[in-house]
């Protein structure tokens, strides 16, 4: 039985919350309906620990305190106050008359809220108490101890039942015929409702009485029809779609209608070097946005280097590497001809240099985001997956009129101690936007960086 089952249920039950689940969802205060929310000291003590922390941990814990403390207006939080959902919350204090048996150690926070716990179990008679907790061992000691333990499915994405934004459809070999020759078909939204689609999602349709008669289009809900997807022949700042998803990724991000642009897959895919080229293309070429603002979570892959020396710019570059690569490849190789050796020249600036200073690339960490407003610009966020849902709603709000925000990262490479595949931003965004008409999605699957990397993101 899941956390949300039991929440449905009819019986009220004690959920007794971690003090990782409210760092990493302060709403979590309010969504266990009529049921009782005890919160033990010890939780309390922690928050106020992260509180005067510069990052989202930090800005949880003060929204969680600021909460706690306007419900004090309505009681004493020891004897319990009424929430507005029907539940209660009280903060329990732990007791010394329930000790942990041997093998469970000092008396570290995580054992207080431990006998906390088990102490109001013994005392709750035929009321089941649970125990929710984001810790993987907490659980599991929990479990020992004859408590029932639940992890904080709220926001959970079931993976397996992800939205891809592509499927299949089957029409008769006349209307594929009829689809060639003007370009699109009508489909309006009860056709869409009755065949699961959703908009902006890309059709593969075959002919029923023709199998290898095929079609790719992208249904168009505001117009009510289905439009074949274009081949983009000629490529986009030297990039050519090597495979239908990154055909169907550079429609989405090509079509300036649309605000909000997901893409998630593998390593290799081509994620973020699609979104950078098309980009380039509506920036620099169009002249469509004002620039294109590059940026990634700073997060490190294995153990962190510690405190990197120079200016902010030189701080920043071993983190924005990935992107001025994919910079470097789509602007140009330096030019480091014999001349300019022979003329002692040195090392000559990244090809893409010029598009910094003139302003028509920016690139900045995610750090600096908050507060801004930014319009008519079209903004990149790599690594994605490494956000929690409160950080991608911080960042997609600061899109102003006339910007476009991409998406792009991989649900199963994550460096966020705090999120996973079924809770991180990016999947939360999927699956929140999958019937917004100006949002669209894709899930690349095929990798292209090289045969070795697609073999290593596929078995390892």
């Amino acid at each position: 039985m899941t956390l949300d089952d039991l929440a449905r249920s009819d019986e009220r039950r004690i959920f007794v919350l971690d003090t990782n689940v409210l760092l990493y969802d302060p709403n979590a205060l309010h969504v266990f309906d009529e049921h009782e929310l005890v919160i033990p000291i010890t939780v309390i003590e922690e928050i106020d620990r992260f509180k005067k922390d510069l990052n989202e941990t930090g800005r949880n814990a003060r929204t969680v305190s600021r909460r706690l403390d306007a419900l004090r207006q309505s009681g004493s939080l020891s004897r319990g106050v009424p929430m507005p959902n029907g539940g209660r919350l009280r903060v329990e204090m732990p007791t010394a008359q329930v000790s942990l048996p041997e093998g469970f150690g000092p008396r570290t926070n995580d054992n207080v809220i431990l006998s906390t716990v088990l102490a109001l179990a013994r005392r709750a008679g035929k009321r089941r108490v649970v125990f929710v907790t984001r810790d993987t061992n907490m659980r599991i000691k929990a479990d020992a101890l004859g408590i029932q333990a639940e992890d904080y499915e709220h926001a959970h994405i079931e993976v397996d039942e992800r939205y891809g934004g592509v499927g299949e459809l089957a029409l008769p070999g006349a209307r594929l015929d009829e689809l060639y020759h003007r370009g699109w078909l009508p489909f309006e939204a009860e056709q869409a409702d009755e065949a699961g689609v959703f908009p902006n999602e890309f059709l593969v349709l075959q002919a029923a009485d023709n199998p290898g008669q095929t079609a790719l289009v992208r249904y168009d809900r505001r117009n009510g029809r289905l439009r074949l997807v274009p081949r983009h022949k000629e490529g986009v700042w030297g990039i050519f779609a090597r495979n239908k998803e990154q055909l169907f990724a550079l429609d989405l991000l090509l079509d300036t209608s649309l605000s909000l642009v997901t893409l998630d897959g593998m390593a290799g895919t081509g994620k973020t070097l699609l979104a950078m080229a098309c980009g380039l293309k509506l920036v620099a070429d169009e002249q469509r946005f004002r620039r294109l603002v590059v940026s990634r979570p700073i997060f490190p892959l294995g153990r962190d280097i510690g405190f990197l020396p120079g200016d902010l710019s030189e701080k920043l570059n071993p983190w924005m590497k990935p992107i001025y690569d994919n910079l470097e490849l789509l602007v140009g190789q330096q030019n480091d001809d014999e001349g300019d050796r022979r003329n002692g020249s040195g090392p000559r600036a990244p090809s893409y240099q010029p598009l910094l200073d003139q302003g028509i690339i920016e690139v900045e960490p995610l750090t600096y985001i908050r507060g801004r407003s930014m319009p008519r610009q079209y903004l990149v966020v790599d690594e994605a997956q490494n956000l929690t849902p409160h950080e991608i709603k911080t960042i997609i709000t600061r899109a102003g009129e006339g910007t476009k925000v991409i998406l792009t990262g991989d649900p199963y490479q994550i460096d966020n101690p705090y999120v996973d595949a079924t809770s991180n931003g990016l999947t939360y965004v999927v699956e929140r936007f999958k019937e917004v008409p100006t949002a669209g999605h894709v899930t690349l699957r095929k990798g292209e960086r090289s045969e070795l990397a697609e073999t290593a993101a596929r078995l390892l």
